[in-house]
């Protein structure tokens, strides 16, 4: 059994930020974290490019102790080449090692990978049996509903992964055919709640703290995951933001989006801090006035100083008119 207590670290920080493929990097775990996030999971790493020292790969990997609790989230199907990767990562620092089972994308699930390890228990029952003999840090998975609405086996999959030595599990209850389509059915999280004894987190169509909380009242999960809606909005897991001023609100995010930027720059290769440049402000920006020919201007500057420029024009010319409108509660 791992020596961390994930249950009580889930307690004591129950909403947290989910894994994001090109978004949850270092920077924005960051931020995430210093809004509220409990713990946080990197983007999904292939375990396989750890068999060819994939110098991108290297990058997502690394850690520093400023990170906090961090789980590394794996994507991968050969149990070789998983509990390589699951080795490396824990001796890099990684306080728990999350499986990826709930990957969509037709081009993860081809290769037998992400939502597709739902697909054949048996043989996901031997991965994650190898994980848990060799690592001693927590080992957590994510799920999905289901392969289809006509193989809706999340609560079969979770009772598997908790016989195997799974310390907890995170559900997205859509279904991989559904991708992100229509509504999270919660229910389903309720379900695998009540049939195992490891804690449950819930994820999927929950965009505040409120509704984090409805989630956890209606369906007994011990703990919320926020993704998409999190993208553009990390202060979201801090709820006293929605009580402040529109000035006080204004520099709060001012702060944190300055934050983030200098953590971009801080952190990365001058190449690819332009690209995280580019797209995390175009999250910031959207809904707020003059959104499209800012989001145009950002995306077409060459450089840092460019995108930088546009920004802060931007920010000069609105002041406190730039705060959208709160979010409203569809659900």
């Amino acid at each position: 059994m791992a020596s961390l207590d994930i249950a009580e670290l889930i307690r004591q920080a129950p909403v947290r930020l989910a894994p994001m493929a090109s978004y949850t990097n270092v920077p924005f775990r960051r931020v995430a974290q210093a809004c509220g996030s409990g713990f946080t999971t990197n983007e999904e790493i292939d375990a396989d490019a750890f068999r060819y020292d994939n110098q991108r790969t290297l990058r997502m990997a690394r850690m520093s102790p400023e990170d906090g609790v961090v789980a590394m989230q794996l994507l991968g199907c050969d149990p070789e080449a998983m509990t390589l990767a699951a080795v490396r990562l824990v001796e890099a620092g990684a306080s728990i090692i999350d499986v990826n089972m709930g990957c969509p994308a037709p081009k993860v699930t081809k290769r037998g990978k992400g939502a597709a390890l739902m697909r054949d228990l048996a043989t996901t029952a031997t991965l994650l049996k190898a994980l848990r003999a060799a690592i001693d840090v927590p080992l957590t998975i994510k799920i999905r509903g289901g392969w289809s609405d006509e193989h809706l086996n999340a609560v079969e999959v979770a009772c598997m992964a908790e016989e195997c030595g799974v310390d907890a599990i995170t559900v997205h209850p859509r279904t991989r055919s559904q991708q992100y389509t229509g509504h999270a059915p919660w229910a389903v999280i309720g379900e695998v709640v009540r049939a195992v004894s490891i804690p449950v987190t819930g994820n999927g169509d929950v965009h505040s703290m409120a509704e984090a909380r409805r989630m956890m009242d209606e369906t007994g999960c011990a703990g919320v995951m926020v993704g998409r809606a999190a993208l553009g909005r990390p202060w979201l897991f801090d709820e006293a933001h929605e009580t402040l001023s529109p000035a006080r609100r204004f520099e709060r995010e001012r702060a944190v989006i300055e934050q983030h930027l200098a953590l971009i720059e801080a952190t990365m290769p001058p190449h690819e801090a332009l690209l995280q440049t580019k797209k995390h402000l175009a999250l910031y920006v959207a809904g707020r006035p003059e959104a499209r020919p800012l989001k145009a201007a950002i995306f077409l500057a060459r450089d840092l100083a460019a995108v930088r420029g546009h920004y802060e024009q931007a920010v000069e010319g609105y002041g406190s008119a730039w705060i959208p409108f709160p979010y409203v509660a569809s659900r």
